[in-house]
């Protein structure tokens, strides 16, 4: 069995639901950084801080966009 992994012309890498969770996860995770950072200065802190914020707001913004 084959797939045809193409992508037809006009069509969206993304969904528009898809893209505005990743997007909003994007912007959680850089506000969860930017604050830790300010509060701690310790770039390794703000790195898992951001990555923790992103994870988690793309989970919730997953379970409220519908």
């Amino acid at each position: 069995m084959t797939h045809d992994t193409r992508q037809r012309a006009g069509q969206p890498l993304l969904g528009l639901r898809s893209a505005i969770v990743l997007l909003l996860g994007v912007l959680t995770g850089t506000g969860a950084g930017v604050l830790t950072y300010l509060g701690q200065r310790s770039l390794p802190a703000a790195a898992l801080a951001a990555g923790a914020g992103f994870g988690a707001g793309v989970m919730f913004f997953h379970a409220i966009i519908g």
